[in-house]
């Protein structure tokens, strides 16, 4: 990879670090933990899926993963159906209001982060819209089929989710 000369990838790779504990320090109302809204997060952005995925994607066990998805279900944010190809498999989907609470969320945290933006010159501002579309590819070569995440690999599988035609706009 070719950085500018004033950049490595180990100053690359904690300024993406910071970033993501400034998305959580956004992430607010706390009444949900990361790992919960990131599996609702997931299944919105990936489809269903069946709970072994979900728990390498997001980086727990898989009795890890049915609490959280017990939670999610308890709390209407997501269901379980059997899985159509394989009746003994059960899959996971997010339902309406799953959405309709990311969606909240997202306006909550963007509200904060606009707050942030507003303190900050006109060119930097710039800068960060102008750095999406690249931030975007590299989430999408993360994603890429037959690309094993770190998260499956710390649980010794092999799967990666299946990328969606398309995502929404934002994450949570």
């Amino acid at each position: 990879m070719h950085l500018p000369s004033s950049v490595n990838e180990l100053e690359l790779a904690a300024g993406l670090g910071r970033l993501v504990t400034l998305v959580r320090m956004l992430n607010l109302p706390r009444d949900l933990s990361m790992t919960v809204a990131s599996t609702l997060a997931t299944l919105e952005r990936f489809g269903p899926r069946r709970l072994t995925e979900l728990a390498a994607i997001e980086g727990v066990s898989q009795p890890g993963m049915t609490q959280i998805v017990s939670r999610l279900e308890r709390e209407g944010l997501a269901e379980r159906r059997s899985d159509p190809t394989d009746g003994r498999a059960v899959i996971v989907r997010i339902t309406e209001a799953g959405r309709a609470e990311l969606a909240r969320r997202r306006e909550a945290q963007a509200k904060r982060l606009a707050e942030l933006l507003a303190e900050l010159p006109e060119e930097d501002r710039a800068a960060i819209a102008a750095a999406l579309p690249a931030l975007d590819r590299l989430t999408a070569l993360a994603f890429a089929p037959g690309r094993r995440l770190p998260a499956a690999e710390r649980l010794g599988r092999s799967s990666t989710p299946t990328p969606p035609a398309t995502r929404p706009p934002e994450d949570a």
